[in-house]
């Protein structure tokens, strides 16, 4: 049966260097995750997550998924990461060792992780277990294929969720507008109090009281 398996499955118990070259980028992507989440360096962080997201790219890249490949570059590496930095940068935050880092659940946090991953790879190994990837075969992840199952197959939800990101960006547009109006008036409030002196008024200096005490004896 062993020999059967082989027979039928040339990359069983006989890897190939794509699959050696997956293992060890998982290895790597595995490896820039755990520094991410566990260094006390902010800017660090950001920059293992960079390794740990272009990881996850070259094993997209090995799987023959090109497309969700360079979105996770373009999109993550490029957008979200820089983001990052430029908000630890623009709002001054401490960029050193920061003990607030460590709130102390770093053994529930491992638990949960751990726990997801199980049942991660429970779910994907019980779905694919009798699903082989031809890699030698014709690519099933360029953007041509994608884009054209995209456009034909699921037109519709990639409509609703662009209406979804259209009205989440009207709702914080609106909501920090609101927040900006609120500000201006509390500000123009502290500015110009109730009490605070007009600026067309004339303020005279109070008279002295031994000028007044002298004024008083002469009368």
């Amino acid at each position: 049966m062993l020999a059967a398996a082989v027979a039928d499955h040339p990359g069983f118990l006989s890897p190939t260097g794509v699959e050696i070259a997956f293992v060890l980028v998982g290895l790597a992507t595995l490896g820039a995750a755990v520094i991410t989440v566990t260094t006390r360096q902010l800017v660090h962080a950001a920059l293992w997550l960079v390794v740990a997201l272009g990881g996850l790219a070259v094993e997209y890249l090995l799987l023959t998924a090109e497309f969700i490949a360079w979105v996770q570059v373009l999109i993550y590496v490029g957008s979200i990461v820089v983001l990052l930095l430029f908000g630890l940068m623009l709002t001054r935050a401490p960029i050193g060792r920061s003990p607030d880092a460590d709130s102390g659940n770093r053994w529930i946090a491992l638990g949960v992780a751990l726990a997801s991953a199980a049942a991660l790879v429970w779910v994907v190994v019980d779905a694919f277990r009798t699903t082989w990837i031809d890699l030698e075969g014709p690519a099933q992840g360029s953007t041509a294929v994608t884009g054209a199952f995209l456009f034909r197959n699921w037109v519709l939800p990639f409509e609703a969720l662009s209406v979804l990101l259209l009205a989440a960006l009207v709702g914080a547009i609106v909501l920090s507008r609101k927040h900006d109006t609120d500000t201006a008036v509390r500000r123009d409030t502290e500015v110009r109090p109730d009490t605070a002196v007009r600026p067309d008024t004339v303020v005279r200096p109070a008279a002295d009281p031994a000028d007044r005490r002298g004024k008083e004896e002469q009368s």
